[in-house]
């Protein structure tokens, strides 16, 4: 019988590994890694993605990624109007052609009842509700982190969301899409920016 070398079989394990880092949602450059649904507008300019109703509060929509993930670490930062109730999103293992509530976590405003919290029919976790940790009309940085049944969340380093049911998120364990979402709230044409996007399968 023959055996590698120890050394070998360690470089033949590490290599075999899930690669961590190397799936990029976001080129920085395009679009062409995602598809759009509804009529919000989207685009890139100097690397971040810009999402709104370009004036009109009627508007709404999702930008949906091509791939689909299952378990993941996503990280990125974003940067929300800050008028009444406008807020933004992101929602994980998502398919489109599904009716029904959608898993995501939810950007906005605490005072205004829409923190950045874990969100499907009702929340999930208020995570940020009073607002101690976004900052205003600034960039913010969040880290998410889905495995199994398991929803973790960071905002600017401070973890706020930790949920875990598998029979309240049972119908919700597939590997689906990431879909950023914004839409108009009272009469109001929001926008919503979001930059160093990254992805890592788990």
């Amino acid at each position: 019988m023959n055996y590698l070398p120890s050394f070998l079989l360690a470089v033949t394990a590490l290599y075999c590994l899930p690669a961590l880092g190397d799936d990029s949602l976001f080129n920085g450059k395009d679009l062409s890694n995602w598809e759009t649904r509804g009529k919000a507008i989207w685009k890139v300019d100097d690397g971040e993605i810009l999402g709104g109703q370009d004036g009109d509060p009627k508007r709404s929509g999702l930008l949906i990624s091509k791939e689909s993930y299952r378990d993941f670490e996503l990280s990125f930062e974003f940067k929300i109007d800050e008028h009444g109730k406008y807020n933004s999103g992101v929602y994980f293992r998502f398919h489109a052609d599904r009716k029904g509530p959608r898993l995501q976590l939810n950007l906005g405003r605490g005072a205004a009842g829409e923190p950045v919290g874990l969100y499907l029919d009702d929340w999930l976790d208020k995570g940020d509700e009073n607002d101690e940790y976004r900052l205003p009309e600034e960039w913010n940085r969040i880290k998410l982190r889905v495995t199994g049944a398991k929803i973790e969340a960071w905002l600017n380093e401070q973890k706020i969301v930790e949920f875990e049911d598998a029979d309240r998120l049972k119908h919700y364990l597939e590997p689906g899409r990431i879909a950023f979402q914004t839409y108009g709230a009272e009469d109001h044409s929001g926008w919503v920016k979001f930059r160093n996007i990254k992805m890592a399968r788990l």
